[in-house]
């Protein structure tokens, strides 16, 4: 059965490959309808290629995007139009965050490379007062639950990787951050408990594609 496992592993690692899709651009539009129809300024923290920080331009006076890969960022001001109310910068999001506040502030895939209790505390620092902080996370899959989401998630990832592709290899490749990643060390229950210390009331759900979400508003 490990034998196994690792052959459809493998299979499965190579078809991605093949069919890449952007699972985190997959939560974006979901991530629109937690903010108020117009809001004054909006940070995404660790804004890649810039997808999620131009989503955020067409309902903010302005947008900040901080990433701290170079290579990411400045393909990220490539990509948008120099007249779209939107900066990048290139930094770390706990020393170099621009400064606040912010009515919005996301941030998808990017907080398990920070230490976790230190990233919330900042992203509150710089949150107005009624703002809005929407975090699209990854976990370490730990519980029975877990392990079932996961079964479900792999054919449905399959499946999105053919449809995005419409059952074709693509002409082009995904922009893809340049930076060393790292998996999640953090399960969901770790995640839940700490994060209500810094940000108490604030709303978490499991979700496909091996993600969570939280939401949370300040008083």
């Amino acid at each position: 059965m490990p034998m196994l496992t690792r052959r459809v592993l493998r299979l499965i690692n190579r078809f991605n490959a093949a069919h890449p899709w952007d699972h985190n651009a997959f939560y974006h539009r979901w991530i629109m309808r937690q903010l108020p129809t117009r809001f004054g300024r909006a940070l995404d923290v660790g804004s890649g290629s810039g997808d999620l920080a131009r989503l955020l331009a067409t309902r903010a006076d302005t947008a900040e995007g901080i990433d701290c890969d170079a290579a990411i960022v400045a393909r990220a001001r490539e990509l948008t139009d120099a007249s779209a109310p939107i900066h990048f910068t290139v930094g770390d999001a706990l020393t170099q965050t621009p400064p606040g506040p912010y009515d919005v502030i996301t941030c998808v895939a990017t907080v398990h490379h920070l230490p976790f209790t230190d990233a919330l505390t900042n992203f509150r620092k710089h949150l107005a007062p009624g703002g809005t902080l929407v975090i699209v996370g990854l976990f370490r899959a730990q519980s029975r639950l877990d392990r079932l989401l996961d079964v479900v998630a792999i054919p449905l990832n399959l499946a999105m990787g053919w449809l995005k592709n419409n059952g074709h290899r693509p002409a082009t490749r995904p922009v893809w951050m340049t930076a060393t990643t790292r998996p999640a060390a953090m399960a969901f229950p770790e995640i839940v408990r700490e994060a209500d210390q810094v940000l108490a009331g604030a709303h978490f759900r499991r979700r496909l594609f091996w993600r969570y979400s939280l939401v949370w508003r300040q008083r």
